[in-house]
């Protein structure tokens, strides 16, 4: 299995999140190895699947008040609401493919035999 998780291919969502994991996954740590204690710590990785979750769900309802605005006559810009449906979109789609990143090192985890 590849060291690395490979999501730098799909995109810059969300900042930061992508080279934590990538690391994570370098040095071979578990959920359980990091541990937030003291000002230098990181979050865990719990924390930050739960605040990118957060982020494309922020993403998602701010796309949907743009489409409510524009479409009830609101003042916006067409190309404003367009490019927040696009990065609610992307930032969707980034998120499944972590969760399918996730499943399948889950499965392969699962099928090893002690």
């Amino acid at each position: 299995m590849n060291p690395s998780l490979g999501l730098n291919s799909l995109g810059n969502f969300p900042p930061g999140i992508l080279n934590q994991l990538n690391q994570m996954t370098r040095q071979g740590l578990r959920a359980d190895d990091v541990v937030t204690t003291g000002e230098s710590a990181q979050p865990d990785f719990k924390s930050l699947i739960m605040e990118s979750i957060t982020q494309v769900n922020d993403m998602q309802q701010s796309a949907d008040m743009a489409i409510e605005t524009l479409m009830t006559g609101g003042d916006i810009n067409p190309a404003e609401v367009l490019t927040a449906i696009q990065k609610a979109d992307m930032s969707f789609r980034m998120m499944q493919q972590i969760r399918n990143k996730l499943m399948d090192a889950y499965r392969e985890i699962k099928e090893i035999r002690i």
